[in-house]
């Protein structure tokens, strides 16, 4: 069997599992924990400044360039994306499975090099990652492919 490589992320956590056979049970290897991902857009701006003084003395709200969290996701999506460029250039996996968040997965394909999306063999949009590993494993096919 190729050597597999299945990830499980959201924009706060990924968890990266392995399997010994295409009908076996997962076997998690590591993870990433990104806390930025879970908070709130008022508990990273907070100490922004709330109200700017225009020159005809009339007041207005700040607003931001770039939401805080859709950066915070796409640094996350980043880091990932990395992380999986230097698995696969370690030769760590032939083949990649990927059940993420929606949005979280979109993020992902924007970020990852050409040549490892070619590796991903099954998407599954699904934000899973708090489950257990019996779980997971039930939202993958019964035989993982082996191309």
């Amino acid at each position: 069997m190729k050597l597999t490589w299945i990830l499980v992320a959201d924009n706060a956590r990924a968890r990266f599992f392995t399997a010994e056979s295409p009908a076996s049970a997962l076997e998690e290897m590591e993870g990433l924990v990104h806390p930025e991902g879970r908070l709130h857009d008022r508990d990273m701006t907070e100490d922004l400044p709330g109200r700017i003084k225009s020159p005809g003395a009339i007041g207005h709200a700040f607003e931001q360039e770039t939401d805080p969290k859709r950066h915070e996701e796409e640094h996350f999506a980043k880091q990932v994306a990395h992380y999986l460029l230097d698995a696969h250039n370690a030769h760590k996996f032939e083949q990649l499975l990927i059940i993420a968040d929606p949005t979280f997965l979109g993020l992902l394909r924007h970020q990852l090099p050409e040549h490892v999306k070619k590796q991903v063999c099954f998407e599954l949009a699904k934000n899973i990652t708090t489950e257990g590993v019996a779980d997971i494993r039930k939202h993958l096919p019964d035989f993982l492919p082996n191309h």
